[in-house]
């Protein structure tokens, strides 16, 4: 059966694959795109598949981009839309953290918000939430996102309570480290204000963190399992993408019990 899809943050990485390839499939997709200049690169995109897609220019954290988009009728809304800036906690400008919430929770919470409604009203819909394998787990130097993606869990299981017989059907993604550019880009956010001369964390951890994006997957992956969640009905509720990590991420989550005062969650290799 065709729907009704709305995706965020289709300007790029598994928002833009993920709206071309549920188009091609012959759904309706509303692409949503944080500035001009990126519905312009997706309409040529969109041309070049050969695909139709109602593009809209949709800052998940402005009011009145939320109000025009909240006129639609969907049947799945996809919160992709997300920013990552890193450093570490005891350190980073407040400035930062709270960018970083505004967008990942409160943007996307003020999105499901006006969205659940009309789905709890027509007794049908799905909102689905892109989080990260960092909302299961937290890396040093990543702990703000990560702490915007723990929160979306939170949210998102408490959702699922609420809204449990009413017919809207709620769950997550977890995507692990794939090659979009995203988790690079955010990796060099904290070279705008970070002085390494000046900083009280340890230089060996500092160190250890070099080449922790090596070795990216490859998204397709990942676009594929959106398109997967956004078509089926009763989906898992959590869906950690690839699904080889689960084991890892459960066995960090064990540690957190038992782990005393100098000893990682996370192990980093020098």
């Amino acid at each position: 059966m065709k729907k009704s899809i709305l995706i965020t943050g289709a300007g790029s990485g598994f928002g833009e694959g993920a709206a071309l390839a549920l188009a091609k499939k012959g759904h309706r997709v509303i692409a949503g795109v944080e500035i001009a200049p990126q519905k312009t690169a997706l309409l040529q995109k969109a041309e070049e598949a050969g695909v139709e897609l109602q593009i809209e220019v949709l800052d998940i954290t402005n009011e009145r981009d939320r109000e025009a988009i909240f006129k639609n009728e969907i049947d799945v809304l996809i919160n992709n839309a997300g920013i990552m800036e890193t450093g570490p906690v005891a350190e980073i400008p407040m400035e930062i953290v709270r960018s970083n919430f505004e967008t990942n929770v409160f943007g996307t919470l003020a999105m499901t918000q006006g969205f659940v409604p009309q789905m709890v009203k027509r007794g049908s819909g799905k909102v689905i939430f892109v989080t990260s394998m960092g909302g299961l787990i937290t890396f040093p130097f990543v702990a703000i996102y990560n702490a915007t993606k723990h929160a979306l869990e939170s949210l998102a299981e408490g959702l699922k309570g609420e809204l449990a017989g009413t017919g809207v059907e709620v769950c997550t993604i977890n995507p692990g480290a794939y090659a979009t550019g995203f988790n690079d880009r955010g990796a060099e956010t904290m070279a705008r204000w970070f002085d390494p001369g000046t900083s009280f964390t340890k230089p060996e951890i500092l160190a250890s963190i070099a080449g922790g994006l090596e070795n990216q997957l490859d998204p397709q992956e990942l676009v594929d399992a959106i398109v997967r969640i956004a078509e089926e009905d009763n989906s898992n509720f959590r869906n950690v993408i690839p699904e080889g990590i689960i084991p890892w991420i459960k066995m960090l989550q064990e540690k957190a019990w038992v782990a005393k005062k100098d000893d990682p969650l996370v192990f980093l290799e020098s």
